[in-house]
């Protein structure tokens, strides 16, 4: 084809649309403004209609015509194209196959424009032709200014201490220029807006969860999710592809789940965030795990253990080899814990080497192995890698298998301190769960030295503390026995927070572990090789001193730490 406005023309005249004084008319005034396109005149001068054009370009071209109207397409592939180049070429993309994009043109021979998008998306594009009313309709819907609405969304940011400012980290600047998002800052501004007020609440997790038609963003607080704030559907995209830039995830997958992390400076202190993205019906939700170094509790002193158990836990990690066991739910503190065991140990003289799946917080002086199962680096075969670099002491992040647990059982007999994690309800259930993993009874019977099965408890809040009376009658419908919990009345203080502007109105502030404490005796062991139940064992150890989940709870109410709420709540089922 020669040239594709002759050739229009030619068609229009063929088909008594218009006549050679209208051809006339169209190429003096095209002459007198050539960056004008001629079917833009055509349109504007009344000599045809728009759908009609694109109907003649579409049989001429042999390129499908598309009716954008009733088309439906999914705002996934629209972000695929930045609004600027949306904008300046008059195209909007309708779906994406594989590395294949395909855009709506009303000019399916702008080859500058198609060159332009290639470029940019580093995928092949195939084009449909559509009006450019309908085009222009679909930007504006899909492309509504964008930032404007983000900068009044993220307003709040230019409001904070210069002393919070997040400062991040070196970040993949050829994405963030493919992207184009560098230059957004309103983007930029709202998710360290996000990120402030997450630290600012003590978050431990931030979950940006996508509905149909807005994104909610939660914030867990004390073990708790609370609302925190809505994003706008249409500003979903960019704050997507922001936290995986600053991740360094793929910014163009959102078929598959990624993970990713970064790290913040506020106030010349480090945070790390542990990124999980998840593809669900209506976009990717996003949970940002917050590892906080400074709230990590350095030394078993520091994290509010009863002096018994404190005592049981130190005579424990003294000893140079055998098996400690955390168990307990998902979130229930069993990695701050074997962490501030580690801190404790983590002298120059011994050689520490953990394997984790992930690596929540990296401690200076220890060896650190992040477990990679698709490469065969699991559990099993990354312990039999440790034990071979004559460590003193290994931490599995958990045992998940029986070879895993046969491995680790092993080296705490050969001579190393083995601290790992297990999902059992409470200390006893451990011994058993070891047993179902086809390890042999006295190889357990003969490595393990501790079991604790651990649980989280809120804090009563210090700044609205009062003190309460809770009726007799009320312990006992809960079968509450003060004998062995606190026998002098004296020693029964009950508390509850009021709820103020420094705990957000919840009464709590703050969290800390409630803790039952199984330590392995010669009767305990007796009691193994004899494939004893875990409620054989329980019973043994709950006679000779051991304090429950329940009891250990009920304790710390006594003391004015929790409210019975708190204990009931957490502990019900294991009293």
């Amino acid at each position: 084809m020669k040239n594709l406005n002759d050739r229009l023309l030619q068609l229009l005249k063929a088909s008594n649309r218009i006549g050679d004084k209208d051809i006339r008319l169209v190429l003096q005034e095209h002459a007198k403004n050539p960056a004008e396109k001629i079917r833009v005149i055509l349109v504007r001068r009344g000599l045809v209609a728009e759908n009609e054009l694109s109907s003649l370009l579409s049989t001429e071209l042999k390129i499908p015509f598309l009716n954008l109207a009733k088309y439906k397409i999914d705002p996934e592939v629209i972000h695929q194209v930045p609004e600027k180049l949306a904008k300046s070429h008059q195209v909007i993309p309708i779906s994406k196959i594989g590395d294949k994009l395909t855009l709506a043109m009303a000019d399916p021979l702008d080859i500058l424009a198609v060159d332009d998008i290639e470029l940019h998306t580093r995928m092949k594009v195939d084009c449909v032709v559509s009006t450019a009313k309908d085009i222009q309709e679909a930007i504006d819907r899909f492309y509504p200014h964008e930032a404007e609405d983000m900068a009044a969304i993220a307003s709040a940011a230019s409001e904070v201490s210069e002393e919070l400012r997040v400062v991040k980290g070196e970040e993949d600047s050829d994405v963030s220029k493919a992207t184009g998002l560098m230059n957004e800052a309103p983007v930029v501004k709202l998710v360290d807006l996000l990120l402030l007020e997450a630290l600012r609440k003590r978050a431990s997790d931030i979950h940006i969860e996508p509905f149909e038609k807005n994104v909610r963003v939660r914030y867990r607080i004390d073990g708790n999710l609370e609302e925190a704030f809505e994003i706008p559907k249409k500003n979903q995209n960019a704050v997507l592809t922001r936290l995986k830039i600053m991740s360094r995830l793929d910014i163009t997958e959102n078929r598959v789940p990624q993970d990713g992390r970064f790290k913040v400076k506020v106030r010349e202190k480090e945070v790390d965030f542990r990124v999980s993205i998840l593809p669900v019906y209506f976009g990717n939700k996003v949970v940002m795990r917050i590892l906080d170094k400074g709230a990590l509790s350095f030394g078993l002193d520091h994290l509010g253990f009863l002096p018994e158990t404190l005592g049981a836990f130190k005579a424990a990690v003294e000893k140079p080899f055998g098996m400690i066991l955390i168990t307990g739910p998902t979130g229930s503190g069993k990695s701050t814990t074997l962490y501030s065991i580690l801190s404790q140990l983590n002298t120059p003289e011994k050689n520490i080497i953990t394997i984790e799946d992930p690596i929540e917080y990296q401690i200076k002086g220890i060896t650190q192995i992040h477990a990679r199962p698709e490469v065969g680096l699991d559990f099993a075969n990354g312990l039999r890698a440790i034990l071979r670099q004559s460590p003193d002491v290994v931490m599995v992040g958990e045992i998940r298998d029986s070879e895993t647990a046969d491995i680790a059982i092993k080296a705490a007999l050969t001579g190393q301190l083995v601290l790992s994690t297990l999902h059992t309800n409470d200390a006893a259930g451990a011994m058993t769960r070891l047993v179902d993993m086809h390890v042999e009874p006295f190889l357990i019977a003969s490595s393990v030295i501790l079991v604790a099965a651990q649980r989280l408890c809120r804090k009563i809040c210090g700044h609205c503390k009062e003190k309460v009376d809770i009726p007799k009658e009320v312990f006992g419908r809960l079968n509450v026995r003060f004998e062995k919990i606190a026998p002098n009345a004296k020693d029964r203080n009950f508390f509850k927070g009021k709820g103020c502007t420094h705990c957000n109105r919840t009464g709590y502030w703050g969290r800390m572990g409630v803790l039952e404490t199984l330590v392995v005796d010669d009767t305990v062991r007796d009691l193994v090789v004899k494939n004893a139940s875990a409620f054989e064992i329980k019973n043994y150890a709950v006679k000779n001193g051991m304090t429950t989940l329940h009891e250990d709870a009920l304790k710390k109410c006594c003391q004015g730490l929790t409210t019975l709420d708190e204990v009931i709540r957490v502990t019900m089922g294991d009293e």
